[in-house]
């Protein structure tokens, strides 16, 4: 937000939580590892110095998580190694096919990303560092996409539709859940903020967050009428674990 050409209240707002990239989340453990390269990474890097990285994991191969992958160049040229980057076979393949030169092992060019690919599976647990993920399946239209659970301590689902029965035993007893939340009115393929909420409930998840928002959601607005326990993401929100 905003969106281009529209003068709405939230569009128009002064306020800074109205002012959004697009989602995503950057783990700082021992290693520093970026959930999803949106087409405003290189703003989001520069904006909240997010100097390097040590790995890339991915939900899915949507374009507003996935179109920043070029400027992942950046930290390849500043290390010398190639960039780690973690995804299911699916989002790995749409990767390969828009960015070919990133897999392309007989091209050594310093100023491009040179990606070193990782296949995630579902229900899998795997470690970058001393930080643990867990892929979990998560409905959201055609496209296969993950959730991923980290370190047992949160998990992070921007991209939701629905809470399957296997997302609901996954995700029982969250301390905090990262959950999408889109808008006011039921929609397709993401989670609404009553249904977000309802999820929360049922798998009794300590704190929540609700991300991936429209410009239909004021943030102060909106969060002056959430329950206890459930707060509207905004950029720059750091959590502890």
């Amino acid at each position: 937000m905003p969106v281009i050409g529209c003068e709405c209240a939230v569009c128009s707002s002064a306020d800074p939580k109205d002012r959004r990239f697009r989602s995503s989340l950057l783990i700082r453990s021992d290693r520093q590892i970026l959930i999803d390269s949106g087409p405003d990474l290189r703003a989001q890097a520069l904006t909240f110095g997010v100097n390097h990285l040590d790995a890339v994991v991915y939900t899915h191969c949507h374009n507003d998580h996935v179109m920043g992958f070029d400027d992942l160049r950046r930290y390849c040229e500043m290390t010398g190694r190639k960039m780690p980057v973690y995804a299911s076979q699916a989002t790995l393949t749409m990767l390969q096919q828009v960015f070919p030169y990133a897999f392309d092992p007989t091209l050594k060019v310093s100023t491009y990303i040179s990606a070193e690919p990782h296949v995630v599976d579902a229900g899998r647990e795997f470690a970058i560092g001393g930080v643990s993920l867990r892929a979990i399946n998560v409905p959201h239209g055609h496209t296969p996409t993950f959730g991923y659970i980290i370190s047992g301590r949160a998990a992070y689902l921007p991209d939701c539709a629905a809470l399957t029965e296997e997302l609901a035993a996954a995700l029982q007893n969250i301390p905090v859940l990262i959950i999408d939340g889109l808008r006011e009115q039921p929609h397709p393929t993401h989670l609404h903020i009553a249904a977000a909420i309802d999820a929360a409930r049922r798998v009794n998840a300590k704190q929540t967050y609700l991300t991936h928002l429209t410009h239909h959601v004021s943030h102060a607005d909106r969060q002056r009428n959430l329950p206890d326990g459930i707060t509207l993401a905004y950029d720059g929100l750091s959590i502890e674990l």
